[in-house]
């Protein structure tokens, strides 16, 4: 299969492109990043538009917050550079991290912020992962989605039109450009997040004990309501340079943030990366299964793009950590009510050309995590 001739990015990546040098479209949006964008006119702007909402209601802004790397960065830099009166809203998709929530925890309190968490019901959730991974190959529709649409509607409920979220896309893919001020709109709602189901497909493709009702978290709000407030949901990265590994040490500095190991990522180069789901190795997996390529793809790419790693270097990692079953799989079949078999004959339907499905049963398993047997704890599994 082809890769980038800058990064380690296959051609089964969504939406990438290659030019005449080989080099696909995202390596050519981070060098516009780093060397055409002029961040001061960026920032100037980042406050004209903070200073009309300063004040103007009971909060500044919403903060949509995993407590992930992101997220936290977002919440601190708001209020410790910027000066504002964030209310940070929580979507829990139902399987946070031990550390993470502690982390949580540490980080409003510290920061002095008020927080709203929402947790949707679990036996809706089971069935959502399960036709999400039929549907589309992905567990994780409800969490996309829900991630997405909830904080907009505490929005429109609250009266706070401003929403700031973190890193815009064209960080890492192709859905947009660092040459437009992305928006996290309904329009990107649709085109990156939900897959292409919406909640009332859902509701049709379920087996009737789920209502739209039960779905309205993982509705987006109607454009006139959002009209209404005046809303502006905007991404912090267009308006400062990203740069997560920097960023990560100061929330650690600054927050006591703890970052944790993740499956099928080296935990001493990565030990910040998307440490807040227990099912991350599983969507990892069925990355690498369906497209030939897994985190360590996506993160050796990031730092040849940013110079702190050589693209034979990344070739390396991807050869010595991609293409383990997770351990964490055990738990979210047992969740989910599926087989091994089924979950892998799922998978095959979703391969993105040229890539082949391999044999998964050859596949060796990968470690367990210390805290897997918290999830088991945690994770309601009747």
């Amino acid at each position: 299969m082809r890769r980038c001739t800058k990064c380690v990015m296959l051609e089964t990546q969504d939406m990438i492109s290659f030019d005449e040098a080989g080099v696909c479209a995202t390596c050519r949006q981070i060098e516009f990043k780093q060397n055409k964008i002029d961040w001061k006119t960026r920032d100037r702007e980042f406050r004209e538009i903070l200073e009309q909402s300063r004040g103007k209601g009971p909060y500044d802004c919403i903060v949509p917050f995993s407590g992930g790397k992101d997220s936290t960065f977002t919440a601190l830099a708001l209020v410790k550079d910027f000066g504002l009166k964030p209310l940070i809203v929580s979507f829990d998709h139902g399987f946070y991290r031990p550390k993470v929530l502690a982390n949580n925890e540490r980080t409003v309190k510290k920061l002095g912020v008020d927080y709203l968490k929402f947790k949707s019901d679990w036996q809706t959730v089971k069935k959502l992962m399960r036709e999400s991974l039929i549907r589309k190959g992905d567990i994780m529709w409800h969490s996309h989605c829900g991630i997405y649409a909830y904080p907009m509607h505490v929005a429109v409920q609250l009266n706070v039109p401003l929403l700031i979220w973190g890193e815009p896309t064209s960080e890492y893919v192709s859905y947009y450009s660092y040459e437009e001020n992305e928006q996290v709109d309904e329009k990107r709602f649709n085109r990156v997040v939900n897959l292409g189901i919406n909640a009332e497909d859902m509701v049709g493709m379920l087996d009737g004990s789920v209502t739209a009702r039960d779905l309205l978290p993982y509705t987006y709000p109607k454009a006139a309501d959002l009209r209404g407030i005046g809303y502006r949901s905007i991404c912090l990265g267009t308006y400062i340079p990203w740069d997560t590994r920097e960023q990560s040490e100061r929330i650690r500095k600054e927050l006591g943030w703890e970052g944790d190991r993740v499956e099928g990522i080296p935990y001493e180069r990565y030990w910040y990366e998307k440490v807040e789901d227990a099912f991350q190795g599983i969507q990892d997996y069925l990355k690498w299964l369906k497209r030939g390529m897994s985190r360590m793809t996506h993160l050796a790419s990031i730092d040849i793009r940013n110079g702190r790693m050589t693209r034979d270097e990344g070739l390396k990692m991807i050869e010595k950590y991609e293409g383990y079953r997770p351990a964490s799989l055990d738990v979210f079949l047992k969740a989910i009510d599926m087989s091994d078999k089924e979950f892998h004959e799922i998978a095959a339907l979703h391969v993105v050309s040229p890539h082949v499905f391999p044999d998964w049963r050859t596949l060796p398993r990968g470690p367990e995590l210390p805290d897997q047997k918290d999830w088991m704890i945690n994770i309601d599994l009747e």
